[in-house]
């Protein structure tokens, strides 16, 4: 995890009331993330493929430059399909 994130976690967990430690702030922030990200959805397609560029350029961000580009594309498709074990779950695709 990049520095800039870990010290964003910590200044957060600082904020709370309760001063978690590292790894309860961030699954605390996950847990606030994904109950956001089923609350609010795009609803017109240019908003969908808007939240996808902006995703594409926030993958790019962080990408390991000294891996491969095939390296690099196929670490971008694991993080947009998400791990196999949530796949079924996903509410954005249709089931197979």
């Amino acid at each position: 995890m990049p520095t800039a994130l870990i010290a964003a976690v910590e200044t957060w967990a600082t904020q709370q009331d309760d001063k978690p430690g590292r790894s309860e702030a961030i699954r605390r922030l996950v847990e606030i993330g994904l109950t956001s990200a089923t609350a609010v959805r795009p609803k017109s397609e240019s908003q969908r493929q808007r939240a996808r560029d902006m995703a594409d350029k926030a993958i790019d961000k962080i990408a390991d430059s000294t891996a491969s580009s095939e390296e690099q594309a196929d670490r971008k498709r694991q993080l947009v399909k998400g791990p196999a074990e949530f796949q079924k779950v996903r509410r954005d695709r249709t089931r197979k």
